[in-house]
Order: C-alpha cells, then structure tokens, then sequence
C-alpha cells in the first residue's frame, strides 16, 4: 500500500474501524429508540415495538442500558399491541441485554422483565419472588419509574390496593421533579388500578386529568387507553351518552394504530352498558367476541376480566351454552391468584349456570360468592351479586330473602354512585312489592353524570370553553348538554343554575 498508516490491514486501523463503527452504531440506535418511544405515544404501536427491538440491536454492545430500555419500551408495544408472542420474544432477550449489576445490588429491571414473562407464561410461582423484590425496592426509591415498576409489579401480583398506592406515589413524585411527560402514562396505570380496585369515581378523576395532559402533550395512544377507561366508568354510573361518546374516540385511534387493549377495554365499556340497562341480548353480542376461546378480538391480558360480563349476559339471553364454555376458562384465571375479585366473580358466575331444578346448589354459590366478595372488597361487584341472587330469590317465592339482598345491591349501587345498575334495583323491589325511596340528590339526580359534572362546573363560573377544557370535550358537545341542563332543571340562566347546585351541597 502506498501509505503505509492507510493500510487498512493495519491492526491499530481495524481495531480503529470498529470503534467508528460502532459508535455509529450507537447513534443509530438512539435515534431509533427515540423514534420507537415517540410512536408507542403516537402511532402503530405494531411500528413502535419494530423500531425498538432494532435499537435493541444496535445498542447492545456499546450502550446495555439503552438496549435494556428499548426491551422494556418493546414489551410494553407488543402488550398495547395484544400480541403475546412478540411480548415474551421482547423479554426472552432482555437477559442477553441487561448489564450485569455489582454483587449484592438489587436489579429491579431485570427482576421485573423475568416476573412478566412468567406471568406471561402462566408460571405465577416463578413471578412471585422478582416482582416481590421489584416491589420491595420500589418502594424505597422516590424515583417516578422505580415506583412505577412497583405499582405495575403490584398489579401482577394481584395486589390491587398496594398497586394503587405505588401508582399515586409515582405521580407525585413525576409532578416534584417536574417530569411532564412521564405524567399522562403514570395516570394511565393509576387509573386502571383504580379501576381494578373498584374505585371508579376515582379511575374517572384521574382518567380526566390523564386524557387533558395526553392531548396536551400529543400522546394519542394515552389519550386512547384513558378514553376507554373514562368509557367504562360511564357504564357503571349508567351515562350512556358518555359511554358512546368516550368509547368511539378510543376505537377510533385503538383502531388505526393496532391498540388491541385499548379497543377491549372501550367495547368491554359499551357492553357493560347494554347490560346496566337491562338489554342482556345486545350485550353478550358485544362481548362475544371478546371473550370465546380461540378468538383475536380480545385481548390476552383483559379477556378474563371481561369473561364473568359476558357469563351473566349470556345466561340471561338464554346462551347458558357459551357461557359455560367461557367459565371454564375464567375457573382457571380464578384459581391464577391474580385476581382478588375472580373467585368470587366464579362463584357468581356457577350460580347463574346452576340447573333449575338446582335450587340448594344455586343458593350455596350465591352465598358463597357473598362471603368471597366480602374479602376482596369492590363494593359494585358485591352489589351486582346481591342483586342476582335477590332477583333469584324473588323468582322463586322467597320475597323475604329477595327483599333484603335488593335493598342491599341498592343501597350500594347508590353509594358507589352506579345510577343504572340502581334503578334495576329498584324495579326489582318494586315486583317484590315494596316501593323503594326515590333516588337520593335532589334536582340534580335528574341529571347524567355528565351533565352534573358540566352543571357544577358552569355554576363554579366556568365558561363553556373551560368546561370543555376541564372534561376534555368539545365546546359543542357542553352547549348540547347546557340546553338540556336548563331544560331538564327548570332553569333559564347560569345564575339560576349556580344557585341550585348550591342549595344542592
């Protein structure tokens, strides 16, 4: 060669050459994890896990932790995605791509990786002792996404109170250290916990402020997911307007950007709906599709939650058939541990699928459903339970027994604020021949949800655009449910309406 220090056969020159390019490399890959985080947030999420799985490549030599980051990032689009497969694939390389940490250190990310894939893997004695420790350290950091691990690792476990209380501390501690954009997908999991926990007047308040700071930030996935969370704390508290509204939104984007859970959780809501007001039929064709074995519609992680939904409507529509097929697979999510409410949910679930002339079988299941809700808390699946068993009762002559369980299943859906599910209740009193009290609130029980939240909002002195702000709606859709305010209190002004909702307090 005609310059010797050119010479590319020179081992200072190759070890050079490699250097280069793997810090090329290493460019690349950051690039491409930046764009794969940036379409997880806002775009196919199917794109996303592609782009961050190639990072992972591209990282894995010269930056671990980066590599182990596009692992995580990966999973989380698979799992958005519903696809299972190319969750467990993400995770199975997360090993080969996890620096090695110091003797003794904890290692919560790869503790956490090895925990979900176990779930994934039906192997929940395995996931146990990992997600304990991710647990267990998150909750000595102050740190946003140790917390979150820990909220998540929670949730896993079935330990939805605890997941709750991680998720609340992660959201604080995002908002001290001015962590903006880890807010949205913080509230996201706070408020699917809370929804899990039964709490949905608070999965509704953090889903409102979750889906103001995703649009603010253009996180159209996020806003999606906090959509169809907002859908099915409608369907308890029976707005169905609301439910129709949130629950197209979120199909609109789960849709176009492959949300596979998104899209189950929104037609879960629009089901659930149907099923409130009393039109079993229409629901278990929403949910069917959700939930039969051997079917994609649904996803992985969310079917079994949908599954006791589908049971009832499907018995009560008179397709005992299908539904008995589908319990025998939630026996085995029951007899998982993940669930606190499951056990219970199966034991409802047997009661309805009890033969007719089963009469002593039916009625241990109710009663045994009844003492299982009693440990696992989650007042509104109590009180759905009173309310089969009441109705049950009632069929069957027994108006004493009938009598106390439907002022039970009232007394809590009015508490837990589920309006619709109620007003079964008290059509069911009224057949057993009592007539039960008139709604409790006053003027303003005559009024949706929604539109309570819009009359208190206007009567705060919100204008029509801060209200659509606040609820994160159009200015069109308040002026609708406005007119409708007056019309329906009797009101002609905003002062009118600001002096009853304060007689109202």
């Amino acid at each position: 060669f005609p310059n010797h220090e050119a010479n590319p056969l020179d081992p200072a020159n190759i070890v050079d050459l490699q250097k280069r390019a793997e810090a090329r490399a290493t460019v690349r890959g950051r690039a491409e994890l930046l764009r794969g985080v940036m379409t997880l947030g806002d775009g196919p999420v199917a794109d996303a896990h592609a782009s961050l799985l190639f990072a992972r490549s591209l990282l894995a030599g010269e930056a671990p932790e980066l590599a182990l980051a596009a692992t995580v990032a990966a999973a989380d689009a698979a799992w958005a995605a519903g696809d299972l497969t190319g969750c467990l694939s993400a995770l199975a390389g997360a090993t080969a791509t996890a620096p090695a940490p110091g003797p003794g250190r904890p290692d919560p990310v790869r503790d956490y990786l090895t925990g979900l894939r176990a779930i994934l893997e039906a192997r929940l004695a395995d996931a146990a002792r990992p997600l304990r420790r991710v647990l267990d350290h998150g909750w000595t950091q102050d740190e946003p996404e140790a917390l979150q691990r820990a909220a998540t690792a929670a949730l896993l476990l079935g330990e939805v109170d605890t997941a709750c209380r991680a998720g609340a501390r992660a959201l604080a501690a995002a908002r001290a250290r001015g962590h903006e954009a880890f807010v949205p997908q913080t509230l996201e999991y706070l408020a699917y916990a809370e929804l899990r926990a039964g709490r949905h007047a608070r999965a509704r308040a953090h889903a409102e402020e979750g889906l103001r700071s995703a649009l603010h930030s253009r996180r159209r996935n996020t806003a999606a997911h906090h959509r169809a969370i907002l859908a099915l704390a409608s369907s308890i508290e029976g707005d169905t307007e609301e439910v129709t509204a949130q629950a197209a939104a979120a199909l609109a984007t789960a849709r176009s950007h492959g949300l596979a859970q998104t899209a189950t959780l929104a037609e879960w809501a629009t089901g659930r709906a149907e099923l409130g007001r009393g039109r079993p039929s229409e629901a278990a064709a929403r949910l069917a599709p959700l939930v039969r074995p051997g079917r994609t519609g649904g996803h992985f992680a969310v079917r079994a939650l949908v599954m006791p939904c589908f049971a009832e409507a499907a018995v009560l529509a008179g397709r005992a058939d299908e539904a008995r097929i589908v319990v025998e697979e939630f026996e085995l999510w029951a007899d998982f541990g993940a669930d606190p409410q499951a056990p219970a949910q199966l034991a409802r679930c047997r009661a309805l699928l009890a033969p007719p002339d089963d009469t002593d079988g039916a009625d241990t299941h109710y009663r045994r459903a009844l003492e299982l809700h009693e440990r696992a808390g989650g007042d509104f699946e109590q009180a759905r339970t009173q309310l089969l068993y009441g109705k049950w009762l009632r069929r069957r002559r027994r108006p004493r027994e009938a009598r106390g369980r439907l002022r039970d299943a009232l007394h809590i859906f009015e508490r837990c604020g589920a309006r619709v599910w109620a007003d079964q209740a008290r059509a069911e009193l009224r057949a057993n021949g009592e007539a039960p009290a008139a709604p409790l609130g006053g003027a303003l029980s005559r009024l949706t949800p929604q539109q309570q939240r819009i009359a208190r909002c206007v009567a705060a002195g919100d204008t029509n655009r801060e209200v659509a702000q606040r609820l994160s709606v159009s200015t069109r859709t308040v002026d609708h449910h406005l007119r409708n305010i007056f019309a329906a209190l009797g009101v002609r002004s905003r002062v009118e309406l600001a002096r009853m909702v304060g007689l109202e307090r």
